[in-house]
């Protein structure tokens, strides 16, 4: 099953608000994820078992290494609207005091690190629309996770985010190691990640 996208409503012009609104209207099934993406409201199935164990295996280790105040969460939303994105990553790493509180979203960027993993049907909206997003929006560190990435899986690292764009401080495929600087000061195996 591949993403489904939600016409907002006939004609142009949509605000903001009218597509937050939608996005917390859209009646999806239990386990999808409903996102605003450049401006479209986007239901994706459920990830599948190999993206889910990769989520965790990464999650796992996140936890080893960020300050006691900080935390992950896979079910987050997170608000671009300067690039019309309201999106739920696969990891959201963000100071506590960020998520406390009502609502279901924060600003991205509050965000200290975010990771995407890419699914098959949908892969191009973590490569381009998000990565695009995330860097307007000025979150430090965005992971890309992408086991469907043609030839070898590959994890690509952007940060330095200035001009909506990210420089990429790394791109390893799987099996390499790869650093997340500080303060996360991680060595990365990436060949603990399952290939689909």
């Amino acid at each position: 099953m591949s993403a489904l996208t939600v016409d907002p409503a006939p004609g142009h012009g949509q605000d903001w608000d009218d597509l937050v609104r939608i996005w917390e209207e859209t009646d999806a099934p239990e386990g999808c994820k409903v996102e605003i993406i450049e401006g479209i409201v986007t239901v994706s199935p459920p990830p599948s078992k190999d993206h889910n164990l990769t989520a965790a295996l990464l999650q796992r280790r996140l936890y080893t290494v960020i300050p006691e105040d900080w935390e992950i969460f896979q079910t987050l939303g997170v608000s671009v609207p300067g690039r019309a994105g309201l999106y739920i990553p696969d990891l959201v790493v963000v100071p506590r005091a960020v998520a406390t509180g009502p609502g279901n979203r924060i600003p991205a960027e509050e965000a200290r690190l975010v990771v995407e993993i890419t699914s098959q049907a949908n892969a191009n909206h973590d490569r381009i629309g998000k990565v695009h997003g995330y860097a307007k929006a000025g979150v430090e560190l965005f992971l890309l996770l992408d086991p469907w990435h043609s030839g070898r899986p590959t994890a690509t690292l952007y940060g330095e985010p200035g001009g909506g764009a990210y420089r990429v401080l790394d791109t390893v495929e799987y099996g390499e190691k790869l650093t997340l600087p500080e303060p996360f000061g991680l060595v990365l195996d990436t060949g603990i990640f399952p290939v689909s």
